[in-house]
């Protein structure tokens, strides 16, 4: 007599986003990816603030560090809001949150310190070009 073989599951159910996430997995994940993330977020701060006082008041090294440092958080920015994406498709939602709340931080972060470099860099006065003549008073040349 010959056996029937067991089915096999659809295929859909072994996909990540085909059911929803445990919670005990969910929290767990979230809280261990929340604290990694604020420790890779404190190595990023602590590097340009070593990176800064090995510049030894350079003003050229300090810009450079601060540039690195901008670089590297919106790097990582890209990063947290792919594993976003990533605990969105795993109908993760406690882990989706804690992303996102973390991507808000890191993005104001982010915000301030381009700001603030930019307040302390503003862009050149433009050049006068061959047709400009200063306006004196009584030289009759204001236009």
């Amino acid at each position: 007599m010959t056996q029937a073989l067991p089915e096999r599951p659809p295929l859909r159910s072994r996909r990540p986003w085909s059911s929803r996430t445990s919670t005990a997995s969910d929290v767990v994940a979230a809280i261990f990816l929340f604290i990694s993330e604020a420790v890779v977020l404190a190595w990023i701060i602590f590097s340009y603030g070593m990176e800064s006082w090995a510049a030894q008041g350079d003003p050229g090294e300090i810009d450079t560090a601060a540039l690195a440092g901008i670089a590297r958080m919106e790097i990582f920015l890209y990063v947290v809001l792919a594993l976003t994406v990533l605990a969105a498709l795993s109908r993760a939602p406690w882990t989706l949150v804690s992303h996102l709340l973390f991507a808000l931080l890191l993005g104001a972060l982010l915000t301030g310190s381009q700001q603030d470099y930019d307040r302390a860099h503003p862009d050149p006065t433009p050049t006068p070009t061959v047709h400009y003549t200063p306006c004196l008073s009584g030289s009759g040349k204001c236009h």
